[in-house]
């Protein structure tokens, strides 16, 4: 297999800028694909065209960093992103996740054997054409969220991987402080994927260490996922700017540390564009003050 790359210009200025992952740069607003596939992230959309649309949309605003994993679909959103934008712009970096499969009951049971991560790594190379993956983030943890637990047999073999020229860059999901600091021992890593938003806090100190470190911090669910962020005082300040609240929530995020990059999901090309506006809207300290007052628990995600 050949890599082909063209080359590309940016037809928009992102909000946040860009952030640096390893040699990779990247517009801190990127673009998650989960939600290219079927209902419950399984099997084809119901509106192909539509789908191809909407990465070819991301691409043309700008936007170098997609989401995407194998077991979206299964197999999915890869070959969309494959059949859009290949060969892919030089600009153009795509992170995948591994650690996890797609059941018959549409679950999503951990798969970090050694065997299971070398076929899923080669799985994403086949379905995305290229030789080498940009980013590979090991999917920790389950359907509920991080567990404890060493990560050091899952996470050295794809440092292997990585040595074997398969893999640019590590990254690390649905992980734990703990298994972030184990990781630290083992082999460099550009990122932690981890849900977090205005509600979901509990990765406050986490952001800031890695921050410090110049390491990335990507929210997933940064709009709260399958339960939307239900809030009266995000309502209010949305209502004070005159935007919806998807604006505002994207917007907290950027402000709130110079490492997070964005990754919101759509299937619709004008919600894209919504997304790529509304994270540009500047928050007062107000506003910012009044947002730190938002928390809870807003139950399982996968």
């Amino acid at each position: 297999m050949t890599t082909t790359r063209t080359t590309a210009t940016a037809t928009t200025t992102l909000p946040g800028g860009t952030w640096t992952l390893g040699d990779l740069t990247v517009t801190r607003f990127g673009y998650g694909a989960m939600q290219l596939a079927g209902p419950g992230v399984m099997g084809p959309p119901a509106d192909r065209e539509g789908a191809l649309a909407v990465l070819r949309e991301a691409v043309r605003l700008g936007i170098t960093h997609i989401d995407t994993a194998d077991a979206y679909g299964p197999r999915v959103t890869n070959r969309l992103i494959h059949e859009a934008l290949h060969p892919y712009p030089d600009t153009l970096h795509i992170a995948t996740k591994v650690g996890a499969r797609r059941d018959a009951d549409g679950g999503w049971p951990p798969a970090r054997e050694p065997d299971d991560l070398r076929r899923a790594v080669h799985d994403n190379l086949d379905a995305l054409g290229v030789d080498t993956l940009d980013l590979v983030n090991l999917r920790l943890g389950d359907a509920t969220g991080p567990r404890p637990g060493s990560l050091a047999t899952a996470y050295e073999t794809l440092v292997e991987l990585q040595r074997e020229g398969l893999i640019r860059h590590l990254g690390l999901s649905n992980a734990t402080p703990g298994q972030v600091a184990e990781a630290e021992t083992i082999a460099p890593f550009v990122c932690v994927q981890n849900l977090y938003n205005l509600a979901h806090r509990q990765d406050d100190a986490l952001i800031d260490r890695l921050a410090a470190q110049g390491v990335a911090y990507v929210p997933y669910f940064p709009l709260g996922g399958f339960t939307p962020l239900q809030s009266a005082t995000l309502s209010q300040v949305a209502e004070r700017h005159g935007v919806r609240p998807v604006a505002v929530a994207l917007a907290w995020l950027l402000r709130r540390s110079p490492n997070i990059l964005l990754i919101p999901g759509t299937s619709s090309v004008a919600h894209l564009r919504e997304n790529v506006a509304g994270a540009a809207l500047t928050l007062t300290e107000e506003d910012l003050a009044a947002l730190d007052t938002i928390g809870g628990d807003q139950g399982p995600t996968p």
